[in-house]
């Protein structure tokens, strides 16, 4: 009876971590981090001119392509022992190099993989969308009349997304995952 109550917690905490890798594997922290970098150069801390409001659009439509992009990625380890990696398909993994003797129709694409790439896609829109150097640049207006949104709507997608990315883990192991 001992044994089971230190398997229990044991199980769950992997549970936990698990979801928690999950959470990290999938959101798009690396494109977040270097937005947030360029982002106060990019719009020239919020006094953009119009040079600065096509380089951050073209930015931040980049970064979310990135984020989506990801998703759509996978890898396996080949008979070479080398880990492959490719774009998922309709048909199965596409490689840029022949694999013989691999079966990559088991890497289609599914409906899960849109659901996998619209919230990261959601969850950079809003953490860019609303850094106080974008609200600046492009809709300065928005930042005085909608105070409580700008405050309220990050948390409130992070944590449908990460319920979400717990509930429903993601198995691809793409580009830029472990």
């Amino acid at each position: 009876m001992a044994e089971n109550k230190d398997t229990q917690p044991s199980s769950f905490n992997d549970k936990t971590f698990s979801g928690v890798g999950n959470l990290i594997k999938l959101l798009p922290t690396g494109t977040v981090f270097i937005f947030q970098f360029l982002n106060p150069v990019l719009t020239n801390n919020g006094r953009c001119s119009i040079i600065n409001k096509y380089m951050t659009g073209i930015f931040l439509a980049l970064f979310g392509f990135s984020c989506c992009f990801s998703c759509f990625t996978d890898s396996y380890k080949g008979p070479d022992g080398v880990i492959h990696y490719g774009i998922v398909t309709v048909k199965g993994l596409w490689l840029s190099t022949n694999v013989e003797g691999v079966d990559l129709s088991k890497y289609k694409l599914r409906f899960g993989d849109f659901v996998h790439a619209f919230f990261p896609l959601i969850v950079f829109g809003v953490v860019a969308l609303l850094d106080p150097n974008t609200v600046h640049c492009f809709y300065p207006a928005f930042e005085s009349t909608e105070k409580v949104l700008m405050m309220v709507l990050p948390p409130v997608i992070g944590a449908i997304s990460g319920t979400v990315f717990a509930l429903f883990p993601c198995n691809r192991h793409g580009i830029g995952c472990p």
